[in-house]
C-alpha cells in the first residue's frame, strides 16, 4: 500500500534565520551555525524526508554532529534537540527576527499550550 504524501511545512526564510545566529546548545557564533532539522518521526522525519522546517534548531557543526551521530542515547539526543528548538525560537523572538502578535500570545496562554514551569 503506498504511503500518502503529507504537506510538510517549508519556510526558506525561517531556515535562513540561522545564518549569523548563536548555537542554541553551546552559544557558538563560529560561522558553522545552520538550521538543523529534527530527526524525530513525530516532527515529520521519514526515509529521505526532512522534518518540517518549524522543527529546526540553530546548531553549530559540532553540536549538530553530536546530536546526529555523537553516540548519545536516543532519549538524551531528542531532549537536547527539543530544548534547542525552543531556545532557537526564543533567540529569534528576542532579537526581533520573529514577531508574535498579541492575539496569538493570548491564545497560546489561554489554550494551555504555554505553561509556567516550576
Amino acid at each position: 500500500m503506498p504511503r500518502l504524501k503529507t504537506n510538510h511545512y517549508r519556510n526558506r526564510a525561517l531556515l535562513d534565520l540561522a545564518n549569523g545566529a548563536s548555537c542554541a546548545i553551546c552559544g557558538a557564533q563560529d560561522g558553522t551555525v545552520v538550521a538543523a532539522h529534527s530527526n524525530q518521526s513525530r516532527h515529520g522525519k521519514g526515509a529521505g524526508i526532512k522534518a518540517e522546517d518549524c522543527y529546526t534548531a540553530a546548531l553549530c557543526h559540532s553540536c549538530h554532529s553530536r546530536i546526529d551521530q555523537g553516540g548519545l542515547a536516543r532519549a538524551i539526543a531528542e531532549n537536547l534537540f527539543d530544548a534547542a528548538v525552543r531556545r532557537t525560537l526564543a533567540q529569534y523572538i528576542g532579537t526581533g527576527k520573529v514577531m508574535i502578535d498579541d492575539e496569538t500570545i493570548k491564545e497560546l496562554w489561554s489554550s494551555g499550550k504555554l505553561t509556567v514551569m516550576k
